[in-house]
């Protein structure tokens, strides 16, 4: 990736005293959060010359600086294969499969969505996150908007932070849950379990709107719409309200199958299916739609076998 990133830009006026990183947030839209208190700490993040704390407040006006190293020794272009739903000077659509990672971490430092970007389309070394607008996790399957320019990237970001994109999944669960309804319930950190998220008081606003397509013997095809985009949303979620995703490894309060016959799922039953976005050049209408892989396609054929 390139050497470094430099971005200057000053606080609305009008804007009220908040949190250094809750601001610069607002005024990085395509810049994560966690990405921000990153380059606070590490002093690459200054609000009017000086080193902050991420809780620091900062006032209206005040002049946000960024000078931020964003090569990594993770950060390498390799030759993985990527299905491409859509392309143009300015945007990918890619359709992730499962078992794929998106960014390189801890215990993935390759291999990852973001190294193929990288070989791919090379341009996206210049952006941070390869231009990765979202993520997606290693075992959900489907649709990720990737921007290929800078300007592209942050219209999608605000787009999405603007909740104005349209995100739309499929995922086969246990039980039978109304045929429509809205799970608006925060999400956190499980206070105990530092992998899992789960619903708590404290945690970050949540929704999501749901449809019931299908029920057969204790399970049912769901459709998922997400107004916000927290990390394991719909699984956590699903879990809230005693409808786990089949196949999950990680939310599910019942370990046994209670379904006889359920074919083996190495993943949760979850997949992106579709996506709709103001295009960030054209700003016309781009909807994407993909079929789920075929391991899910092979467990909706098995449960529409079964009797009702």
């Amino acid at each position: 990736m390139s050497d470094r990133l430099i971005r200057t830009a000053n606080l609305p006026t009008s804007a009220g005293i908040e949190r250094v990183d809750q601001a610069a947030a607002k005024l990085f839209p395509e810049f994560s959060r966690a990405q921000i208190q990153a380059w606070i700490r590490s002093g690459e993040l200054l609000i009017d010359g000086q080193v902050a704390k991420p809780k620091d407040k900062a006032t209206p006006g005040a002049r946000i600086e960024i000078d931020a190293n964003l090569a990594f020794e993770s950060d390498r272009a390799e030759d993985i294969p990527l299905q491409i739903c859509f392309e143009d000077d300015s945007v990918l659509i890619v359709n992730k499969p499962p078992g794929l990672v998106v960014h390189p971490g801890a215990g993935n430092p390759s291999g990852t969505l973001m190294n193929a970007l990288m070989h791919y389309a090379p341009k996206t070394q210049q952006l941070p996150r390869a231009g990765i607008i979202h993520r997606l996790d290693k075992d959900t399957s489907g649709l990720l908007m990737v921007a290929k320019t800078l300007s592209a990237m942050t219209h999608m970001s605000r787009q999405l932070a603007d909740r104005t994109i349209k995100r739309e999944y499929e995922a086969l669960v246990y039980g039978v849950p109304p045929i429509k309804g809205s799970i608006d319930e925060p999400i956190g950190r499980h206070p105990t379990q530092r992998t899992r998220m789960a619903v708590r008081r404290e945690g970050r606003s949540a929704t999501t709107n749901y449809w019931r397509l299908e029920a057969r013997a204790g399970l049912a095809l769901m459709k998922f719409s997400l107004v916000t985009g927290r990390t394991h949303q719909i699984r956590v979620h699903m879990e809230h309200i005693g409808n786990p995703l089949v196949g999950d490894p990680v939310y599910r309060k019942r370990r046994g199958s209670p379904v006889q016959g359920l074919p083996p799922l190495t993943r949760q039953a979850l997949h992106a299916r579709r996506i709709e976005l103001m295009h960030p050049v054209s700003n016309a209408p781009l909807a994407i739609k993909v079929p789920a892989p075929q391991d899910f396609q092979a467990l909706v054929e098995w449960f529409r076998t079964l009797d009702d």
